[in-house]
């Protein structure tokens, strides 16, 4: 019985971190360019009451054993890295990627992040920055007086200036693109950072011979949270929480009549 405690007590914390997974996402289901998560779980360590295989007689093994599981714990958190819904803003500066790969952006302190939020802006120098001001990189400025921004599927960025016909080319964005993408390290504000497990990022033109995707000019990515399979996924992870709960409760009314019986 005592087992039976310390097990059921291991499922409520591992849903109990589900929840927190299943929160996070139905919190984010509106923000451009996230990638929802899911909890992955294991079982924990056996106790081999009797060894599977072990001889039974001198000519017999034993079949199947005896093995009493110690419960379950949360192993890892997968990023889900299918493609969200793609909505038309107008805006020029929204940008989408269709396809793999991931908008570069300069940090603060010198690192390079990753996004896939195309929601793009400019400072007080026309150099194009995320919503915190971070710029992209390669850095690109439009310059003041700009009537149009064009953006390529390939990246290329072109302006029409006033009193001129012919666009020029200011610059070009490239993409990221990581052998394992799930092995980011998630740091907030949309952005990731690259890691050991997600291997160096390969920089490319969009649309180019690496598989990256083309970039599309007046579209934002959604995030990818079905918000009704995360309800789903909440009333099952609440179910499995109340079961371990009810496992708990009945190993301690057995405990009750075990030390009622003296009486």
């Amino acid at each position: 019985m005592f087992r039976a405690l310390f097990t059921a007590a291991s499922g409520m914390q591992a849903q109990q971190l589900n929840l927190d997974t299943i929160s996070n996402n139905l919190a984010n289901a509106s923000t451009a360019g996230f990638r929802r998560r899911r909890l992955q779980f294991q079982d924990l360590i056996y106790q081999n009451l009797v060894m599977p295989g072990t001889a039974a007689t001198q000519q017999t093994t034993v079949a199947a054993g005896l093995q009493i599981g110690l419960g379950s714990r949360s192993s890892a958190s997968e990023t889900i890295q299918l493609q969200g819904d793609l909505s038309a803003t107008g805006n020029p500066l929204d940008l989408t990627i269709e396809g793999q790969g991931f908008f570069q952006v300069q940090t603060p302190n010198g690192e390079t992040a990753y996004t896939r939020s195309g929601a793009f802006h400019l400072d007080s120098e026309g150099n194009v920055v995320t919503a915190d001001g971070d710029p992209i990189e390669p850095s690109i400025s439009i310059p003041q007086g700009a009537t149009s921004v064009t953006i390529g599927a390939d990246g290329t960025v072109s302006v029409t200036l006033a009193g001129q016909q012919a666009a020029q080319q200011v610059g070009n964005i490239q993409l990221a693109l990581f052998t394992n993408p799930g092995g980011l390290n998630s740091v907030g504000k949309n952005l990731f950072l690259s890691t050991t497990a997600s291997g160096d990022p390969i920089i490319g033109t969009p649309g180019g011979s690496d598989g990256l995707g083309t970039i599309q000019q007046g579209y934002l990515e959604q995030s990818n949270v079905s918000v009704v399979d995360e309800f789903i996924q909440m009333i099952m992870a609440q179910r499995s929480y109340e079961a371990n709960s009810r496992v708990v409760q009945a190993a301690d009314q057995m405990f009750q009549q075990v030390n009622s019986l003296g009486r």
